[in-house]
């Protein structure tokens, strides 16, 4: 089976985030099929061994998707279909790579395909952290098959409920969609008051209005929100918490989940110079990329304390969009460019 194959096969079985059983299942018969030792582990994730060496190097993609997308199909030398891009594209790669490399006695090589990297829990990642001690390790995410993802903005979630008494709508009493609009309306200007470190979009907090909706219960209006922030180096999780409780008038209610820390990792390391090499020996200049959103990198990456960086073919400004593809030409250069880092790597 060709890479390609075995991205558009996977691709085929729906795995939305706390569904990706049967992909999990299949992918794990198809690593076996190809050379290693395979098995769904306890968190669900699909894992990938070769060799039994002490030094370990973990490929970490994950196998979970957004719902949605196009129908699976090859259409002017593209793959459609949800995952595609992000991120069973990097995921195929990073099995097809792995199949094709030697693995010296003293390496190990371990491919994962995490489960719930797309909801808050990051349940595959948060286990395997638990597991692997690397001594390098890839995340799976697209970054083109000519760059390298080095950051990750930091992330925090918090769903908001505003209460207030119904009153009638000619009366001076401010209703609870306003009291909604108000307080999201002072948050943005809070944070827009924040001090940033450089220029771009990496470096300030992104606000996002999620979801809202607005509804009658009993003798009370009820506006429920959900709030998004991306966060950057400079600024903590805590920070917003902290800012969003402070805002808050009396019948608002503030919940917040789904904290990580941005995360940045070295760009000087063997690691990242490898593939700088592999990138270049096919052709191109390699590029480095910080990205706006969060990945796995913010929650191994603080723990394994390892060279680490972000790889895979794909354009990343496809993720969850309803023409999700990639290009073929672009998936087999990023299996080249990744066989030729990680044979260098492990020597």
């Amino acid at each position: 089976m060709t890479g390609i194959e075995l991205l558009e096969e996977l691709v085929r079985i729906p795995s939305v985030s706390g569904e990706e059983k049967n992909a999990v299942r299949w992918l794990v018969a198809a690593m076996q099929a190809l050379g290693f030792q395979a098995f769904r582990d306890d968190a669900g994730n699909a894992v990938g061994v070769r060799g039994h060496g002490p030094r370990q190097l973990v490929l970490l993609g994950h196998i979970d998707t957004v719902p949605g997308g196009p129908p699976v199909e090859r259409r002017n030398g593209r793959l459609y279909g949800r995952g595609t891009v992000d991120a069973k594209g990097p995921l195929a790669a990073f099995v097809t790579a792995g199949a094709a490399v030697q693995v010296p006695d003293e390496w190990q090589l371990v491919v994962i395909g995490a489960v719930e990297e797309e909801s808050a829990t990051s349940k595959g990642a948060r286990y395997a952290a638990t597991c692997y001690q690397p001594e390098a390790c890839v995340i799976g995410e697209p970054s083109g098959w000519d760059a390298i993802t080095l950051g990750y903005k930091g992330r925090l979630l918090a769903d908001i409920e505003v209460r207030r008494a119904t009153a009638h709508t000619a009366g001076p009493e401010q209703r609870a969609p306003e009291v909604a609009v108000d307080y999201w309306n002072a948050v943005c200007a809070a944070l827009d008051t924040l001090p940033t470190e450089q220029e771009g979009a990496f470096w300030r907090v992104q606000p996002s209005l999620r979801r809202i909706n607005s509804a009658q219960e009993g003798n009370a209006d009820v506006v429920r929100m959900t709030l998004g922030f991306r966060l950057p180096p400079t600024v903590r999780p805590a920070d917003i918490e902290r800012l969003l409780h402070d805002l808050a008038p009396e019948g608002v209610h503030v919940q917040t989940y789904g904290a990580e820390e941005a995360y940045i990792a070295e760009r000087t390391t063997p690691l990242a110079r490898a593939f700088q090499r592999a990138i270049a020996a096919a052709g191109a200049r390699p590029r480095f990329k910080l990205k706006t959103g969060t990945s796995d990198m913010n929650v191994v990456g603080p723990v394994w304390r390892c060279p680490i960086l972000a790889y895979g073919p794909g354009d990343s400004s496809l993720d969850h969009t309803p023409h999700e593809h990639i290009d073929i030409a672009e998936f087999e250069r990023g299996v080249a460019v990744l066989t030729n880092a990680l044979q260098t790597i492990m020597g």
